[in-house]
């Protein structure tokens, strides 16, 4: 697994009068974690489907490695791609380690069967998930959180270059939490996704780009634009934004807003 350059420029997204994203911009280097923040219906969601080319801009482009992602022919999109996103799987009738290896088919001709390399790769993929355990399990008994952990593990076993991923923290316990951003962050790949808890954003992503009705507000690393005035102009409430003792990363505190009679 390498790792690509994503390059997102003046892209504009709309349904019907109304803007989801508008003019954003951004850029993710080669082996960088690149957060995006923001409230809800911030347009985190709508711009990440323009990347894993669900809803194609209506202006602007997205570049992978230097091409229009629009461009790329579908197997070669999935080879170099792979998405995480919100939106409830569908109940496979499998066992996991079966779902786990789709993950492998972009890389495979039609109707080939495992080869001891894809075999390594499910099981390497179930190990970072912690979900090896769960190989033999049926999909659709799973909890909500065992579930993305499958997916995840899914599209590891993809290998992309781009690894997008849209809330992967939900659903999953603290430990999971940290364990998957960890994962995540030694990955060789590119790793572009959206996050609400700001102090995992800080912790594990190398820039932010925080999105306010479909616009940047403020892009950079996590010190550097993870301020009280940001965060009360984009969320409404009072923070306090200290630096974490042994992470060294910004640590934010939600103040609880005053009672109004």
């Amino acid at each position: 697994m390498t790792a690509s350059d994503l390059s997102v420029d003046g892209v504009t997204l709309t349904a019907g009068a109304r803007h989801l994203v508008r003019d954003v911009s951004l850029t993710a280097r080669p082996g960088e974690t690149i957060g995006l923040v923001g409230p809800n219906g911030s347009g985190k969601s709508s711009l990440l489907r323009t990347v894993y080319r669900v809803l194609r801009p209506d202006a602007g482009e997205v570049k992978v490695d230097g091409t229009d992602a629009w461009s790329l022919p579908v197997r070669q999109l999935a080879r170099t791609v792979a998405a995480v996103v919100q939106e409830p799987a569908a109940d496979f009738d499998l066992a996991v380690r079966e779902v786990v290896a789709m993950g492998r088919t972009p890389h495979k001709r039609l109707l080939a069967g495992d080869t001891p390399e894809d075999a390594e790769l499910i099981d390497a993929a179930l190990l970072a998930v912690d979900a090896v355990h769960l190989a033999d399990r049926t999909f659709d008994r799973l909890s909500g959180g065992e579930r993305q952990r499958v997916l995840i593990a899914r599209a590891l076993a993809q290998q992309p270059t781009l690894l997008v991923l849209d809330e992967p923290t939900n659903h999953l316990d603290i430990r999971h939490q940290l364990s998957l951003l960890g994962t995540l962050r030694r990955l060789p790949a590119t790793v572009l996704l959206a996050l609400h808890d700001l102090n995992l954003a800080a912790r594990y992503c190398d820039r932010l780009y925080v999105l306010y009705e479909g616009e940047v507000t403020a892009s950079g690393p996590p010190a550097e634009i993870l301020t009280p005035a940001l965060l009360a102009e984009v969320y409404g409430v009072e923070t306090e934004v200290a630096v974490h003792p042994r992470t060294g990363a910004p640590q934010v505190t939600f103040l609880p807003q005053e009672s109004r009679a």
